[in-house]
């Protein structure tokens, strides 16, 4: 007598999430809800943030010298306002972007190069008084700068008759300004991104015989590379933008900045030459353009990483 062995069961098989997606008609709603209504936020801040450099694109070009007759976008196009940037004698627009492109250079370098050893003090060193001076850094910048304008006319004033070479109306005594309003705000930032470099590293450095010195110079400055390129990027752009600092410090016509230089071509509301002011805005802007193409690799890690970490 034989016995039938039962046959089993065979599981029926479960369709595939990816595979049945795939396969469905698409669907307009449904994209939107989900990824599409991203985009449409993304596109108008696109526009938002373009539409005044293209403007401006277009002014500087334009036969006309008004803003309100360029509203029509590139309706005509002329380098004539670019040609009268380098032949105006009273207003010397060369010098200004010098002055300019100078002072933030040496101001964003000394910048990350300050910031960094004290950051690297109160991360790595532990010494009496380390949390009164990290609250004292938070604190300061809490008091907003116009408090000290004045302060900072005097000073200048001041150390004039005494050390001339950064008193008022020098370039270094600008420079020596920005230093100090800077240094806060990017020591805390950078201390924030020490802390993520594990000190294992540091540790194990040393015992190979490498000092303080070495470790710092050779090995945790390129560890965190991403945010020196950060703080150099912001602090050079913080001094093209800045009008009200330069405007009291630098008192020679010659050795302004640009910000202070292209106001003299609209201040005067009966010569008001917008064309030449946009010219020179954009001929302004190309250093920081290609600056922030250059780190642009940095700029996401140096934002971010040690924000989680203090």
């Amino acid at each position: 007598m034989s016995v039938v062995a039962p046959v089993p069961e065979v599981p029926a098989a479960v369709p595939d999430d990816s595979v049945s997606m795939s396969k469905r008609p698409f669907n307009f709603g449904r994209w939107f809800k989900a990824t599409g209504w991203r985009h449409l936020v993304g596109l108008v801040a696109l526009v938002f943030a373009i539409f005044p450099l293209v403007f401006v694109l277009s002014a500087s070009f334009s036969a006309v010298a008004t803003l309100t007759g360029s509203n029509a976008l590139f309706s005509s196009f002329t380098l004539a306002s670019y040609k009268a940037l380098f032949n105006d004698p009273l207003n010397p627009y060369g010098w200004w972007w010098l002055n300019s492109m100078w002072i933030g250079v040496v101001t964003a370098v000394a910048t990350v190069f300050l910031s960094a050893l004290a950051a690297y003090a109160f991360s790595r060193f532990r010494f009496r008084g380390r949390r009164a001076g990290l609250l004292s850094l938070i604190l300061i910048q809490m008091f907003p700068q116009l408090l000290a304008f004045v302060a900072i006319f005097l000073l200048l004033s001041g150390l004039q008759d005494v050390f001339p070479a950064i008193g008022l109306g020098t370039r270094w005594g600008l420079i020596c300004v920005y230093l100090g309003g800077a240094l806060g705000v990017n020591t805390y930032l950078l201390y924030g991104f020490f802390n993520t470099v594990p000190k294992e590293i540091d540790e194990s450095a040393k015992i190979d015989g490498a000092g303080h010195a070495r470790v710092f110079f050779t090995i945790t400055l390129r560890l965190v590379a991403p945010i020196l390129a950060v703080v150099s990027l912001l602090s050079f752009v913080g001094v093209l933008n800045d009008f009200v600092i330069a405007s009291i410090t630098l008192t020679d016509p010659q050795s302004q900045t640009l910000a202070v230089g292209l106001y003299s071509f609209v201040s005067n509301q009966f010569s008001q030459r917008w064309g030449i002011f946009a010219a020179g805005s954009v001929l302004g802007a190309l250093p920081v353009v290609l600056l922030f193409q250059f780190l642009q690799r940095y700029i996401v890690g140096g934002l971010t990483a040690g924000s989680v970490k203090g």
